[in-house]
Order: structure tokens, then C-alpha cells, then sequence
């Protein structure tokens, strides 16, 4: 909790210099805290979003519209969601994905068809707004732990949690409506 004063200390200082980025500040500072309340490092949090970032990028050169695989990393752990058009192409992108310096564990949930479409993308977005909503809603788990990713119906919970922390999530995002199935990729503190 230390580190979380001395950081929103530190962005207080600067607000004068940044005199005309008010919003600039307020993001950075909310952004700071949840940092602070992060599990992971500051390093790790960088990692996971170049891991992402890297990624995606490189199946977007490789596989341009033959899928759409949207990349998801959390203590660089590496979740492929989405669709592709054939299993050579699924076990392309998991390829793809071991040559990205920083990546550990590979989740390849790929599933082979055509790309899904806007609809069905905004129902996974109104799902994963909906578990959000309530993992924030119940106060015996810490909700910025946990990162939520929709796929299809299918809800995918990643984060550092102990075990109660985990089953809880799951119970409460297997209880919204609209998601198919729950899958855990949780790494366990206890």
C-alpha cells in the first residue's frame, strides 16, 4: 500500500508541470494505482502487454485473414483465442507464439472455422463486462486479480489467486448469463 502513496505522490507533483493534461494525469494516476494493487512486477505487466503486442502483430503478418486470434497474456502465460480456418493454421499461430521471447505457457483455445462475427464478438464483450461486474461486486475476492476473456460463450479466467480466490471466480462467472463454459488457467499462490 506504500508503493500505491509514494506513486500517486509522485503523479500529484507532476500535475503542474502537465498543467493543461488533466486527463492525462487522472489516467495515469488510476492506471498507477491499479498497478500498485497488481500481483505481478511493473516488468512482468510490460512483458505481458509486449507479449500481446508482438503477437499479435506477427499472425497478423502470417496468417492475415485466414484467422482471427486474439492474444491475451497474464504472467506471461499466452491465451490464443478465436477462430482459424484450418488445424495447420491453429498450430501456426501456436508456433508462432514459442518464438516470442518472454512466453511461457501457451493456452491454444483456437477453434477452426470462420471468423466470428460482430455480433457474436459483442455478446463475448457484454459477457466479460457482466463477470467483471460481479468478480467487482463480491467483496471476498480481490477483482483486479483476475482477467477475463470471452470467447464464443466460453469465459476464460487468468490470474494469481489462491485457491479459494479461483473457485470463487469461477462459481461467480459460471452463474452469468449467457457464458457457456469456464475455464481456469489460474496460477495458484497457495
Amino acid at each position: 500500500m506504500k508503493k500505491t502513496y509514494v506513486l500517486i505522490g509522485l503523479m500529484t507533483l507532476a500535475m503542474p508541470v502537465l498543467q493543461g493534461c488533466v486527463p492525462l494525469v487522472v489516467g495515469a494516476t488510476a492506471g498507477t494505482v491499479l498497478v500498485a494493487n497488481d500481483r505481478r512486477t511493473t516488468g512482468t505487466l510490460i512483458d505481458d502487454r509486449s507479449i500481446e503486442l508482438k503477437l499479435e502483430n506477427r499472425l497478423k503478418d502470417e496468417f492475415g485473414d485466414r484467422a482471427h486470434v486474439n492474444v491475451t497474456s497474464y504472467n506471461r502465460a499466452a491465451l490464443l483465442t478465436g477462430e482459424a480456418e484450418s488445424g495447420d493454421v491453429k498450430q501456426g499461430a501456436e508456433r508462432a507464439a514459442r518464438t516470442i521471447p518472454g512466453v511461457g505457457k501457451i493456452h491454444n483455445e483456437i477453434v477452426i472455422g470462420p471468423n466470428a462475427s460482430l455480433g457474436s464478438r459483442t455478446s463475448d464483450a457484454t459477457t466479460t463486462t457482466r463477470v467483471k461486474t460481479a468478480l467487482i461486486g463480491n467483496t471476498s475476492i480481490n477483482a483486479n486479480q483476475i482477467k477475463v476473456v470471452t470467447e464464443a460463450g466460453s469465459v476464460y479466467l487468468m490470474g494469481m489467486v489462491s485457491r479459494f480466490e479461483g473457485k470463487t471466480a469461477a462459481d461467480i462467472a459460471a452463474s452469468i448469463s449467457g457464458v457457456k463454459r469456464v475455464v481456469t488457467l489460474f496460477e495458484y499462490l497457495d
